[in-house]
Order: structure tokens, then C-alpha cells, then sequence
């Protein structure tokens, strides 16, 4: 075996999301999100089970911060649940929701794991929604409330602040086919939530930047901000030219839509024409891509496959479609592909020299517990093997990449598909709450141990 060591202070992290894991739903003030909302509708959830409970972590979330420090995590990546803290969106603040996020954090502090905290990972406030949700574009000017009440209250104890996760996510799924809350389907105004996104991204950057103005170059002691993307590398199902004009705009929808704003301030006019001839156009005013493109000191990349495309002229909105893996594949169905991370990174490097997170990065398996009371996920760990070796070729290319986040600390609500898939380091036994160690986290807790992944080649 060889040792890929990677560079001193190499930050080694696990990620979650609020709704995701931390039930409590209508507990202490919190507000109803439009994921509370979408799952209690009946047809939404593949096997109809909701995030009212998900793993307790509110009332567990301190055994859970001792099994990241037994694992040796050096930052814990989580989010806030907007309608914890606002219950409607906007004031008045529920104190209660942002003293559970105050201890969370003050004990993350003291077992020395760096919190990475995301403000919106897709739990909007339902009364936002109800009022238009992201396509309103008094949604961003809340969430820009919303974010520097936060960076008063919270800022100086949080070293790294995301403003989004995966607005692709929301804008496709959530707005444009309903697989995900608020579950509309409304194509029309995709591009409108795209734009609302990014613009309430800037908007909390500039209030962030007048909570915490920036110091002397270099300088990383000051809490930072950035936002993360799923970048999906895109590859033609052939080179036929429709196949290959098909691959590049899966990836203008998917990828370029978001860098090209935030770090060229402006969209790519390739799927503006495509999306315009069908009647979708974002409603942009003067300044916005001045405010979206405003610079952010870090970029966080979810990465976990790739997308192979052909042309598919029944397609109304993209006239793509993708190909099934034709190799191994994890339980979603995904290629088993580890390039993605650096064709990933090569891709973010590209648009922008700030330093570079892989917030994400994991595989679903059909995990189970042994009758030796263990669970030997094999698969999981040679995935991660493989996709860890990608990062540190990366590095060694020349890529300033600063950490790796596993997705996900333990099982969870994996959004539609509910408890069906298992994407954790930790088993979660979702009848009594019990986390079990998989076998893939006493090899991660080696990895950061030893500040490297061991691979059986050169």
C-alpha cells in the first residue's frame, strides 16, 4: 500500500443537512418549512416516511458531536433551519431556535472541529412560499435579513459561513420538475429562482463583508464566506454532434449557470437563448450580476458522479437526457465514476483562484447490520478510497484545495426517497436511534489520523 499524504492542515470533515437530521419539527417556535410541508403530502416520499423525527439529532446532538470527535474530524459541515430561527421568514426571532445552534457550535468550539455552517439548505419558511418562495424576489431580500441577523449573533464563532447549497437543486427540482419542496412544477420560472438565489447570495455577502470587513490579504484568522455548488462533469453519449450540443447544455444548466455569474458576472448565452426560445427568461434588474459576482473568499464543491448525455428531442426543456451507467453504480442509481473530482476541480479552477472545499462527496449503499452487530460497507470504502486518491492528485496538480467533507456523518432523510437510502458514515437504526459505526468510519478516522488515504498503486 501507498500513503498519498496530503498537506499540513488539511481540514477532514463529514457533512448533514437541518432537515435532514434533526426532527424536532414543531418543537421550541420552529416554523413549518416547505419540507415539512411537501413530505406530509401524501405520493412526495418514496416510502412515505417525513423528516419529523429524521435522527433526533436536536435531542442527540451531543453523543453526536462525541462520535466526531472519536472519529477525529477536523470540521463539521451542518446548516440551519431557516424557520428554527425566523419562524415565518422574518422577525419576530425565535431565541429558543438560535440557542440550540449556540450550543451546537460553542461544543463543536471546545472539541476543537471547525463548524462549517450553510444558511439555506433548502428548508425555506412555508409563509415565504405561500407569499411566492424563490421566485419572489422579496425572498431574497428576507434571506439577506436572515443571514446577517445571523452573522450577529453567531458570526465570530463560525470560521467558515455558506450562504447556499446546491441552488441548482432548488431551481430544477424544487421549481422546475416538484421532485423536491415546494414541489412546483413551473418551468417558467426557473431561471427567476436561479437569479433570486444567486442575488440573495450576494446580498448576504455584502452583509456579511459590512459585519466582517476583510483584512489584510491572506489573512484566514477572520470567519469567511463562500457558497457551494454541485458541479457535475458532463460527458457526450457519443460524438454525433446533437449528442455532444446536448452535453454542453446539461452542463450550462447545470454548472455553468452558476459559476458564470458569480465569478464572470454574467449568465452563459448559450442557455439563456436555449431557455428564451421556450419562453423562460430570469428577470434581472440593473446591478444584480454587480451584487451576485460580489467576491467570496472560498467555493465548496458537491461532487459525486458524472452525467453522460444524449440528444432526446421529446425532452421540452432541455432536449437531453441522461444515460444509465453501463458500470457499477451506488444504490441511487449513480455512475461509480472517481474522476469527478478532479474534472470537478478543474472545472471550479477554471472560473476562480480562491481556495477550493469538496463539501460533498459520497456513496448510497444497501447497508445492513451484520449478525456480528456490524456493518461491513466494503463498497463505501473503496469509493471513498478512490475519490480521496482523485483529491490529492488534484493537489499535486497544482489545485488549492483546502478539505474533503464525507456526505454524510449518518444515515438520514435522504429527501424523496426517504429513509431508503444510506449515504452515512454512521448506521442509524431509525426505530430505537442507535448510531453504529459502519466499517467505513474506522477507515476515515485512519485517514485523518494518518492525514492520508492508502491506495494499492503507485
Amino acid at each position: 500500500m501507498t500513503l498519498l499524504t496530503f498537506p499540513p492542515g488539511f481540514v477532514w470533515g463529514a457533512a448533514t443537512a437541518a432537515y435532514q437530521i434533526e426532527g424536532a419539527w414543531n418543537e421550541d417556535g420552529r416554523g413549518e418549512s416547505i419540507w415539512d410541508r411537501f413530505a406530509h403530502t401524501p405520493g412526495n416520499i418514496a416510502d412515505g416516511s417525513t423528516g419529523d423525527v429524521a435522527c433526533d439529532h436536536y435531542h442527540r446532538w451531543p453523543e453526536d458531536i462525541e462520535h466526531m470527535a472519536a472519529l477525529g474530524l477536523k470540521s463539521y459541515r451542518f446548516s440551519i433551519a431557516w424557520p428554527r430561527i425566523l419562524p415565518t421568514g422574518a422577525p419576530p426571532l425565535n431565541e429558543k431556535g438560535l440557542d440550540f445552534y449556540r450550543r451546537l457550535i460553542a461544543a463543536l468550539n471546545e472539541r476543537g472541529i471547525m463548524p462549517n455552517l450553510t444558511l439555506y439548505h433548502w428548508d425555506l419558511p412555508q409563509a415565504l412560499e405561500d407569499n411566492g418562495g424563490w421566485a419572489n424576489r422579496d425572498t431574497a431580500l428576507r434571506f439577506a435579513e436572515y443571514a446577517a441577523l445571523l452573522f450577529r449573533r453567531l458570526g465570530a464563532d463560525v470560521p467558515l459561513w455558506v450562504t447556499h447549497n446546491e441552488p441548482f437543486i432548488q431551481t430544477f427540482y424544487g421549481y422546475g420538475t416538484g421532485a423536491y419542496a415546494p414541489g412546483r412544477r413551473a418551468p417558467r420560472v426557473m431561471l427567476t429562482v436561479a437569479h433570486h438565489l444567486l442575488l440573495s447570495h450576494g446580498l448576504a455577502v455584502q452583509a456579511f463583508r459590512a459585519e466582517f470587513p476583510p483584512g489584510p490579504a491572506g489573512e484566514t484568522s477572520r470567519p469567511q464566506i463562500g457558497i457551494v455548488l454541485i458541479l457535475w462533469p458532463h460527458h457526450p453519449a457519443s460524438q454525433r454532434p446533437w449528442d455532444v450540443r446536448a452535453s454542453r447544455f446539461a452542463d450550462g444548466a447545470t454548472n455553468r449557470l452558476f459559476l458564470e455569474p458569480l465569478f464572470r458576472g454574467r449568465y452563459p448565452e448559450d442557455v439563456l437563448r436555449h431557455f428564451a426560445w421556450r419562453g423562460i427568461r430570469p428577470a434581472i434588474r440593473p446591478a444584480d450580476l454587480q451584487v451576485i459576482s460580489v467576491p467570496i473568499d472560498f467555493l465548496g464543491l458537491n461532487t459525486y458522479s458524472r452525467l453522460v448525455t444524449q440528444f432526446y428531442p421529446l425532452d421540452l426543456i432541455g432536449g437531453a437526457r441522461q444515460v444509465a451507467p453501463a458500470g457499477p453504480a451506488t444504490a441511487m442509481g449513480w455512475e461509480i465514476y472517481p474522476p469527478c473530482i478532479l474534472e470537478t476541480l478543474r472545472q471550479a479552477r477554471a472560473y476562480t483562484s480562491v481556495p477550493l472545499y469538496i463539501t460533498e462527496n459520497g456513496a448510497a449503499f444497501d447497508d445492513a447490520v451484520a449478525p456480528d452487530g456490524e456493518v461491513h460497507d466494503d463498497a463505501r470504502v473503496a469509493y471513498l478510497r478512490e475519490h480521496i486518491a482523485m483529491a490529492h492528485r488534484a493537489i499535486q496538480e497544482g489545485i488549492d484545495l483546502r478539505g474533503y467533507y464525507v456526505w454524510t456523518l449518518l444515515d438520514n432523510f435522504e429527501w424523496s426517497h426517504g429513509f431508503s437510502k444510506r449515504f452515512g458514515l454512521l448506521y442509524t437504526d431509525y426505530a430505537t436511534g442507535r448510531r453504529i459505526w459502519k466499517r467505513s468510519a474506522h477507515w476515515y478516522r485512519e485517514v485523518i489520523a494518518r492525514n492520508g488515504v492508502e491506495v494499492p498503486y503507485l
